[in-house]
């Protein structure tokens, strides 16, 4: 055996020291070679359009150019005036004009407009986490890059929104409730079949604490945002649309425990009461507020409330829905309320009511979102506010006009594109050619 001297143990500390020092400054360099390849190869994209509708300025800008750098704007002006690297991808859009990613602030990817009535009974959730994915893609190709997911069984809308998030599948950005929280009996309930099958809704409780529970159920397990029913519905079975079925302490257990988890809450709510607990409560939008009176407007208007009605919905439920299954009660409801929710709408715009564009999707083919703009130009919106309402609006409502919104520095390169001026011809934003979603093109049908 070879003679080894021993190694003092304060040497061998130092020997290892500086091999661990050497050892901290190769995994450096080569971290920072690495962040310097992925600066290196970062995707830029320059976008050039005829016109760009400004929804925070409110108005048209001339020639626009548009630099996206790792999906997000990075610089907005004239074309000539913004500086792109010379390795930049450029999407030049002659003859079109641009806008921001339309927002829907009311939709249930996870439902069919033919899931109705008692044709729902045989739909599994399994069945609502596939359509999804098919109405996903849809909805984006339809121009709308963000949506609100206001309701969905079996957490389908999280796995949904995590599958679009990590690459999955195609489809908008997501804010999702989870399911629908209400009371026993009400519009968030099962109520097509007798007691003895038992069925009761997820999100189902009867008390401020029981509902506090159900806010925590829903975090717990992905929900960004609550949804609950403060009133009866259109299309639940043996209910009035305007009868309140939260109480006033439930709905403020709602809003506080909720808020204090950093969560917004959407309150569907047609009748007129429910509308005012609602905005007491301090509920962050209210939904459909179909038979809100001027009293409920002012009460919305002083608080920043946000309102959104979707006065699409009457055609299609009018004209299609027998044929959807929808429940002969249902069609009745809708008869009573359906106009008297636009002309509230009318109200509500000339008050100077916050507004956001919400259509309730799924009720109606989803991609079909845009025909609500034609809707609420005639009801009383100028084409810009209805644009606004499905992007500049919409954005702030959700918490999200950091990141969406806006054809602005700093948030996601989501744009979509039309052949014409939408200001004159709202019913352009029907059929988008051109949908960019973080500076990717996912539609191009120029």
């Amino acid at each position: 055996m070879p003679n080894r001297t021993p190694v003092p143990p304060t040497t061998f500390s130092r020997r290892r020291l500086a091999g661990v020092a050497r050892g901290a400054l190769m995994m450096g360099a080569l971290l920072a070679a690495a962040m310097a390849a992925t600066s290196a190869r970062a995707e830029t994209v320059l976008v050039t359009a005829d016109h760009l509708v400004d929804v925070l300025a409110g108005k048209v800008v001339e020639h626009p150019a548009a630099l996206i750098v790792d999906g997000r704007i990075t610089a907005v002006g004239a074309q000539g005036a913004v500086a792109a690297p010379a390795d930049a991808r450029t999407v030049a859009l002659p003859g079109l004009t641009l806008l921001p990613g339309l927002i829907d602030m009311h939709t249930h990817l996870t439902s069919q407009p033919t899931w109705n009535g008692y044709e729902s009974l045989g739909v599994s959730v399994a069945d609502k986490a596939i359509a999804g994915v098919a109405n996903a893609k849809l909805t984006l190709m339809a121009g709308f890059t963000a949506v609100r997911n206001v309701g969905a069984d079996g957490f389908t809308d999280v796995a949904l929104r995590n599958a679009i998030d990590s690459g999955l599948v195609p489809g908008p950005r997501m804010k999702v409730s989870g399911p629908l929280l209400g009371a026993t009996g009400g519009h968030c309930d099962e109520n097509l079949l007798p007691a003895d099958y038992g069925r009761v809704g997820e999100g189902v409780a009867d008390s401020p604490w029981g509902m506090v529970q159900k806010v925590r159920w829903v975090k717990k397990f992905g929900a960004d945002l609550v949804k609950v029913c403060a009133t009866g519905g259109v299309l639940s079975k043996g209910d009035s649309p305007g009868a309140q079925q939260l109480t006033q302490e439930e709905l403020d257990a709602i809003a506080k425990e909720a808020h204090a988890l950093g969560m917004k809450v959407a309150a569907h709510a047609h009748g007129t009461e429910g509308i005012k607990a609602s905005i007491r409560a301090g509920i962050d939008t209210i939904e459909h507020a179909s038979l809100i009176d001027d009293e409920g407007i002012e009460m919305a208007k002083k608080r920043g409330t946000w309102l959104g009605m979707d006065i699409y919905d009457d055609d299609y439920i009018l004209q299609e829905g027998a044929k959807a299954g929808m429940l002969p009660e249902s069609l009745e409801k809708e008869r009573k309320i359906g106009l008297l929710q636009r002309q509230n709408f009318t109200k509500a715009v000339k008050a100077g009511a916050k507004m956001i564009f919400s259509t309730d999707a799924g009720v109606y083919p989803h991609g079909d979102n845009g025909k609500q703009f034609a809707k609420m130009v005639q009801w009383g919106m100028t084409p810009m506010e209805a644009i606004r309402a499905a992007t500049r609006n919409a954005a702030e409502a959700m918490g999200t006009d950091h990141d969406i919104g806006a054809v602005a520095v700093g948030r996601y390169g989501d744009l979509v594109a039309v052949k014409g001026d939408p200001l004159a011809d709202i019913a352009l934003l029907e059929h988008i050619p051109v949908v960019i979603k973080g500076g990717e093109i996912v539609k191009d049908q120029r």
